[in-house]
């Protein structure tokens, strides 16, 4: 048996981003199953691993179901110690835990007034005198973090953990929502927006849904302010310069050009998903120099 991970919409479900995050870490593909936000009842497409009833969740291999993302964290941290989601320094760790779990229960002016919606940013947003005290606690808390680990990596702790996890949908919320920050919060939420698998979730959230009309807010929009993507343009046909799709090593039937080259793909989706950002994905990115 393989992990089975149960999400929402890759655009708009903050927590199912978390989940999904904790496998890229791991290095572990689950088999993903999508649940509908067009459809009513969350809990009703979660019939299969009931008493879970929201999103994230998962099914181990063993058939342990664990719902809520804090608890999968440290579910799969007990199983895959070894993986890195913790630091093995138990100073680090207990910080590490401490802000994460201030996320998953604090916040909730941000989180009611900001939800993550990765298919839209907008400039000149106003915030509430609740959202402004978030934001300055999160602010407090990671230049904490920062301060004490600047030399070790750009990640809270350094290297990267369920800390960084947790507060990678508050980052995408301050890039979305014009929020002024410090440089140092600013660094920090420019490290997640040119993350790779920060960038793979979200072309996914571009490519896959809709886009829900109850997450739009009244302000101005503009571009999303994560790194400008490669120039890559779908196109009809190849012949295309790798005999193999870099993601699943199929023929090629799709295909996209980039610098003057084509590239082929197996499938639609990994075709349109590498065209958003191609930097966001390395088995394409090593294509390019080695074909």
């Amino acid at each position: 048996m393989v992990y089975e991970l149960f999400i929402g919409d890759y655009a708009y479900s903050s927590w199912s981003l978390r989940g999904w995050l904790l496998f890229r870490q791991l290095g572990i593909a689950p088999k993903v199953h999508l649940v509908d936000f067009n459809k009513t009842g969350v809990a009703e497409q979660l019939d299969s691993i009931a008493p879970a009833r929201t999103v994230p969740a998962m099914r181990a291999p063993d058939g342990t179901i664990v719902w809520d993302s804090l608890a999968m964290a440290e579910e799969l941290h007990s199983r895959h110690p070894d993986a890195g989601l913790w630091p093995n320094d138990p100073v680090a760790r207990g910080l590490g835990r401490a802000l994460a779990a201030e996320m998953h229960s604090g916040f909730t002016a941000l989180r009611g007034e900001c939800p993550m919606n990765l298919r839209t940013a907008y400039r000149d947003v106003t915030h509430s005198d609740a959202t402004h005290t978030d934001i300055a606690r999160i602010e407090t808390i990671w230049s904490l973090a920062r301060n004490r680990y600047a030399d070790q990596g750009p990640w809270l702790l350094g290297q990267y953990s369920i800390a960084d996890i947790a507060f990678a949908p508050v980052a995408a919320r301050f890039a979305g929502y014009d929020v002024a920050l410090s440089d140092t919060a600013q660094r920090y939420v420019d490290t997640h927006l040119a993350d790779p698998w920060f960038r793979q979730w979200r072309t996914m959230g571009l490519t896959t849904g809709d886009t829900l009309p109850w997450y739009a807010k009244p302000f101005e929009t503009k571009a999303w302010p994560g790194p400008a993507p490669l120039n890559a343009t779908p196109v009809d046909a190849g012949p295309a310069v790798n005999a193999h799709c870099p993601f699943t090593g199929g023929a090629p039937t799709y295909f996209l050009e980039m610098d003057g080259r084509i590239y082929g793909f197996e499938n639609k989706t990994c075709r349109d998903e590498t065209a958003l950002d191609p930097e966001a994905w390395p088995a394409f990115m090593a294509l390019t120099t080695s074909s």
